[in-house]
């Protein structure tokens, strides 16, 4: 049954060890909730035994839902099947802050889609350990603020970044081409909450220019990957890649213009899946509800 046009919608996101019963106990608690499902998508993994499951559901009669109430009664279900979980309103805008350096691209692209309704955000600022993009970030009327970043003032910069995490409630950190390297601390801090971007031809062109290096080399094929920030540099869960192909007449400015494509493109995938509930982590792998 479909509900009113306007209900408010929730999202269950759970995993657990695969055994027989789950789905019908989630559906059969929705049901009593009189609630219906929007929108459902399920995974068991061979491999770890794992099972995956993302429900979008609403009252049956379009009134509010009580997801305190609700959670209760999955906190309880979650105890019977071993559940980690998440649960929310559907349509809340998550509180970020954008981490930016100097290239503008994935900031700008993440910005405007926000503007047109494409993403539901609320970014709360823009970081960047240079002044050059504060002018992007007024465009769209969001705070911008400068903290730099030297070998010597890290750790302070750091304390900063992490001060206003919490004082804003912050849900998600981006590094939309943040050109600096996160200390083992704030990985952990940011544990889950933090998500990056970068080309996917790692490890082979490491360093700067990596386009023109893969130029030089004559590559097939370009890309990004988003994923998750770990105290391991670039080597946290992948979120999303996106892959294009290049060929013999593109000069190393024009692989970097759709290497930029492809960042932002994956960076505002890997977001919205994220700002949905649509990712669960196993390891150093993700589940992605897309």
């Amino acid at each position: 049954m479909t509900p009113p046009l306007g209900a408010q919608h929730g999202a269950l996101l759970l995993s657990c060890p695969d055994a027989p019963g789950i789905v019908h106990a989630v559906t059969g608690l929705l049901a009593e909730e009189r609630c219906t499902i929007v929108q459902s998508a399920q995974f068991g993994s061979s491999t770890s035994g794992t099972f995956f499951m993302r429900v979008e559901f609403a009252r049956i009669d379009g009134s509010p839902l009580d997801l305190d109430a609700l959670g209760r009664r999955v906190g309880s279900l979650a105890e019977r099947f071993d559940m980690t979980w998440q649960l929310a309103d559907a349509a809340r805008r998550q509180r970020v802050v954008i981490m930016v350096s100097r290239f503008a691209h994935c900031l700008n692209d993440l910005l405007f889609r926000n503007s047109i309704g494409e993403l539901n955000l609320d970014v709360v600022a823009v970081v960047s350990n240079h002044p050059d993009l504060g002018r992007i970030a007024d465009s769209f009327g969001v705070p911008f603020r400068h903290i730099p970043v030297t070998g010597e003032t890290k750790a302070e910069a750091e304390a900063e970044l992490v001060k206003l995490v919490r004082s804003e409630d912050v849900d998600l950190v981006v590094l939309a081409r943040y050109m600096q390297i996160l200390s083992d601390d704030l990985c952990t801090q940011l544990d889950g909450k933090a998500i990056n971007i970068h080309h996917s031809m790692l490890p082979s062109f490491k360093g700067a220019k990596p386009y023109h290096q893969a130029h030089a080399r004559g590559v097939k094929f370009i890309g990004a990957t988003a994923h998750y920030v770990t105290a391991d540099l670039d080597e946290g869960p992948i979120i999303e890649q996106e892959l294009i192909r290049v060929d013999h007449s593109l000069s190393p400015d024009q692989l970097a213009a759709r290497g930029r494509e492809a960042e932002s493109r994956a960076l505002a995938r890997a977001v919205r899946w994220h700002t949905e509930n649509r990712i669960a982590v196993i390891g150093n792998r993700t589940v992605v509800f897309s």
